[in-house]
């Protein structure tokens, strides 16, 4: 059903039109207002496409957040979703496109991924998969895990996660601040026995009334970003010309996609990807691959970037599901520079994975030319990222001090440019 605020614009046309039949009488008799009233019209059409028409937010999937415009929410779960949609006025200004980001760090665990947590633990509870006193276990390089801590006691759940002992450690500390049970495991291949996410499946495999999140595999993940999809499409009045992200899991990308190609098939929906993913390479070329991968050259403990939480070397379930029109690149020193460029001229403090979804908006906003509307994600705060990407002396270590300054986007490269350095060479080696 509509709104009460679509009802009264329905109504508010409703006099338009009839103020139109007089127009056209008027106007005979050498009346002017014929301007003012369509002025008026105009206004109301607008209003209109501010709100979803009939049924599309019942269409969407996942679950629906509550309006927080009115009312007094009835707990944490309700105030996940539903984030404000920000014109980032540095990049639309630059691009001469209307550059807009999801501001998903303003969400109660402080990521994208609180959507995910909650529709994946509310659909265990409605399952019987889980019941109440039960335990969520996840493998993740943090926000995720921060995000089903946070959730855990307000569904009545406990949690147990598992994260790579390289992950910035404010994640870490803040796991154990929330109270979930935390595994710092060494970062391996995942066809390792010992690599987190398959500590995470066999931690919830050993007892009784629990479960493994899954969020690469999980389809509940995608369900929830098809509610994000509704959010923007509603957000913007239905003009989304292309939507823009990095895939970790393949969620966002897939959730958002499909959504906004149902709604309208012309969106452009475009990955972001970091160095090291072979993601870019399967959206372009058709084969999931990238450099690192070569024969000789594999790392038993892959370091290619200094993002987390953002790139992929294998297929999940979720990105398989994505509908998606094109990739670019997005190199280690781009998303460093457009962190401190979004802090510089907008005031936005973001993780990395926002950095790379920024730089991407940027590359696809010139592909589209001026006049389009890009959207994408803010995905995080930079809180989290104080040891690695936002510390001065890590990225000098790795020759990625920023030296940009000013407005001008000029260091932001071709769609298709990749990281020049090596630096990930020096991993530690697996024991046989």
């Amino acid at each position: 059903m509509w709104k009460p605020a679509a009802a009264a614009a329905a109504g508010t046309l409703a006099a338009v039109i009839a103020a139109e039949l007089v127009v056209a009488a008027t106007v005979q008799k050498g009346f002017s207002l014929a301007a003012p009233v369509r002025a008026l019209a105009s206004k109301v059409l607008r209003a209109l496409a501010d709100t979803p028409a009939t049924g599309d937010d019942e269409d969407a999937g996942g679950d629906a957040p509550p309006d927080r415009s009115t009312g007094v929410a009835r707990g944490l779960e309700d105030l996940i979703g539903n984030t404000p949609l920000l014109r980032i006025g540095s990049l639309s200004d630059e691009t001469g496109c209307e550059i807009l980001g999801k501001c998903e760090f303003l969400n109660p665990g402080g990521s994208v991924k609180d959507r995910v947590a909650l529709q994946i633990v509310r659909e265990a509870l409605r399952s019987g998969q889980l019941a109440p006193g039960g335990l969520v276990t996840e493998g993740t390089v943090g926000s995720t895990g921060v995000s089903l801590a946070t959730i855990a006691p307000a569904l009545g759940v406990e949690c147990h996660v598992c994260i790579p002992d390289d992950a910035a450690v404010e994640k870490a500390r803040t796991l154990a601040a929330l109270g979930a049970r935390l595994e710092r495991l060494r970062p391996v291949s995942i066809s390792h026995p010992d690599h987190f996410v398959n500590v995470a499946r066999r931690r919830a495999a050993e007892r009784g009334n629990a479960v493994f999140a899954d969020q690469f595999e999980n389809l509940a993940n995608l369900r929830a970003h098809e509610r994000t999809g509704a959010e923007i499409w509603r957000q913007t009045g239905g003009r989304v010309d292309a939507f823009v992200s990095g895939a970790g899991t393949g969620g966002t990308l897939a959730g958002v996609s499909r959504d906004l190609k149902r709604r309208d098939p012309r969106v452009r929906c475009v990955l972001a990807d970091p160095p090291g993913s072979g993601l870019y390479n399967k959206v372009v070329r058709g084969v999931l691959y990238t450099g690192v991968e070569a024969e000789g050259r594999r790392l038993r403990n892959p370091f290619d970037t200094v993002t987390e939480g953002v790139g992929l070397n294998r297929l999940t379930a979720n990105f398989a599901a994505a509908t998606l029109d094109g990739a670019v690149r997005v190199t280690d020193r781009e998303a460093v520079e457009m962190s401190r460029y979004l802090m510089r001229n907008d005031g936005l403090f973001l993780g990395s994975s926002a950095a790379v979804n920024c730089a991407g908006a940027v590359k696809v906003a010139r592909q589209l030319g001026p006049g389009h509307v890009v959207v994408t994600v803010l995905c995080d705060g930079g809180a989290r990222h104080l040891s690695k990407f936002h510390c001065p002396d890590y990225l000098a270590s790795l020759g990625l001090t920023p030296a940009e300054e000013g407005r001008s986007l000029g260091w932001v490269g071709a769609p298709d440019v990749d990281n020049r350095t090596a630096y990930g060479a020096e991993s530690r080696a697996l024991p046989a």
